[in-house]
């Protein structure tokens, strides 16, 4: 359980991971706007756009993994294979900021396709376990 409650914790930073080089790219664009950073953020493009996007992702994506996570924890049993797709979550969840930072299109839309496999691998793993 404990390997769950960490990549879920790891997970939870992302969106914070994420928020770095947007900063970066907002600094870059005439400096932070700490009164409007969203309508500054809205106005980013090329690689601050990413960077926005890439954040707001983050948090899109952490709401699926807390739900993977709630039925592996209601499960109460955990197996080798489902903190194998909890890691490869997180592994497929890095590897997503870093080609949506470097403009990778393709392979950021299979490394999502994988990481969203993981988190339903997991609540299936979980449901066969009560079921």
């Amino acid at each position: 359980m404990s390997d769950i409650l960490l990549t879920l914790v790891i997970v939870s930073l992302l969106p914070f991971l994420a928020k770095m080089p947007l900063v970066w790219a907002m600094h870059r664009a005439g400096g932070y706007d700490n009164h409007y950073p969203r309508r500054q953020q809205a106005a980013l493009t090329d690689f601050g756009q990413r960077c926005n996007a890439a954040h707001y992702n983050s948090f899109e994506a952490l709401l699926v993994y807390v739900a993977a996570c709630v039925c592996v924890i209601a499960a109460t049993s955990v197996s080798p294979a489902m903190v194998i797709a909890a890691w490869s979550f997180v592994l497929c969840r890095v590897a997503y900021l870093v080609c949506y930072w470097l403009n990778w299109a393709t392979a950021r839309s299979l490394i999502w396709l994988g990481s969203m496999a993981a988190a339903i691998s997991m609540m299936l793993m979980a449901l066969n376990t009560i079921g």
